[in-house]
C-alpha cells in the first residue's frame, strides 16, 4: 500500500483477543508499524524507541499499533518485559501484513525466504495513508525520532 491508500477496515486480533479495527482509530493519526519478531534486537530496539516517546507522539495525535506474525501469547510476554504502552496484533496468517505489501523475500546468510519487511505506515484520522517508511529506510534504535522529525 501506498500513500492515498485507505488501510483494511479489519486489522486483526491483539494480544488479548480483542478484534482491531480501522474505525477504533478514527479521528486520530496512526503508526502502524510492522516487524519481523517479538524479542529479536532491532524488532525489540525500534517498539522501545516508539515506547519511549509515546508521550511525544500522542501529543503529536498520534496512536501507535504494532504487527508481527507471532501470537497472542508471545505479544504479551513481548508487551509486558519491554513495558509497552501499545497493543500488538497477532497477524499469525500473515493475511494483514500481505495486504499492507509488507510481506516479501528476505535473505539471511544466503538463504532465501519469506517474511515480513519491517515497514511502517502512518495513517490519518481518516483511515487514508500519508507516509510509508520502507525497511532501508528505518533506523530501529531512532525510529520514532523519524516519524517525529517527518511531521515536525
Amino acid at each position: 500500500m501506498k500513500p492515498g491508500d485507505l488501510i483494511p477496515e479489519i486489522l486483526g486480533v491483539d494480544e488479548t483477543g480483542r478484534e482491531v479495527k480501522r474505525s477504533d482509530f478514527e479521528g486520530r493519526n496512526l503508526v502502524l508499524y510492522f516487524y519481523p519478531k517479538d524479542n529479536t534486537p532491532g524488532c525489540t530496539a525500534e517498539a522501545c524507541s516508539l515506547r519511549d516517546n509515546i508521550d511525544v507522539l500522542k501529543a503529536k495525535g498520534y496512536e501507535v499499533l504494532g504487527v508481527s506474525t507471532n501470537n497472542e501469547a508471545s505479544h504479551r510476554k513481548f508487551i509486558e518485559k519491554h513495558e509497552l504502552p501499545f497493543h500488538l496484533i497477532a497477524d499469525t496468517d500473515h493475511r494483514l501484513t500481505e495486504e499492507m505489501g509488507a510481506w516479501g523475500e528476505k535473505s539471511m546468510c544466503g538463504r532465501k525466504y519469506f517474511g515480513t519487511l519491517r515497514t511502517t505506515f502512518l495513517v490519518g484520522p481518516d483511515g487514508v495513508i500519508t507516509d510509508v517508511f520502507g525497511p532501508k529506510q528505518i533506523k530501529t534504535k531512532e525510529h520514532a525520532t523519524q516519524i517525529l522529525d517527518l511531521k515536525a
